[in-house]
């Protein structure tokens, strides 16, 4: 039998906006975020060891389920965020909003979830002091991940 490659990571999410100037700005009213790069048609917000991939050019009408989520240091101030700018969030027990291009958006909190940056970055970010909840800490250590 072949060797399969494992996954590792996701090193980042694309996505199709209308407009990269609306879509930085859109963004920016709801996340703090960082230009790593830009190009024609192109601009890459940081997310520390990752990145989201904005292109320019989008035609196609909304997803009905495709999505990507996000991972944050505060949900709640994501909710506050959306509700100055007057986005509508999705109904149900999550936060999810769609933006002006109709990419859906889920938002979770990280320490909620199993997903967990190096130490080394999280320090590079600034965000050295988060922490998992235990519920989070009890299923990465199930998966001897913890």
């Amino acid at each position: 039998m072949t060797t399969r490659a494992r996954l590792v990571g996701i090193n980042h999410v694309a996505l199709e906006v209308g407009d990269l100037d609306e879509a930085l700005t859109f963004y920016g009213r709801i996340f703090e975020i960082g230009l790593r790069g830009r190009m024609a048609g192109m601009a890459f917000i940081d997310i520390g060891d990752q990145f989201i991939a904005l292109s320019a050019g989008r035609t196609q009408p909304p997803d009905e389920a495709r999505h990507f989520g996000l991972v944050v240091d505060d949900k709640e101030a994501v909710r506050a965020a959306l509700q100055e700018a007057e986005v509508e969030i999705s109904p149900g027990r999550g936060l999810n909003f769609r933006d002006p291009w109709g990419n859906l958006v889920q938002v979770v909190e990280y320490g909620d979830i199993q997903f967990t940056k190096a130490p080394a970055v999280l320090r590079g970010m600034g965000l050295e002091d988060l922490e998992k909840r235990p519920e989070a800490l009890r299923e990465l250590s199930e998966k001897g991940l913890g």
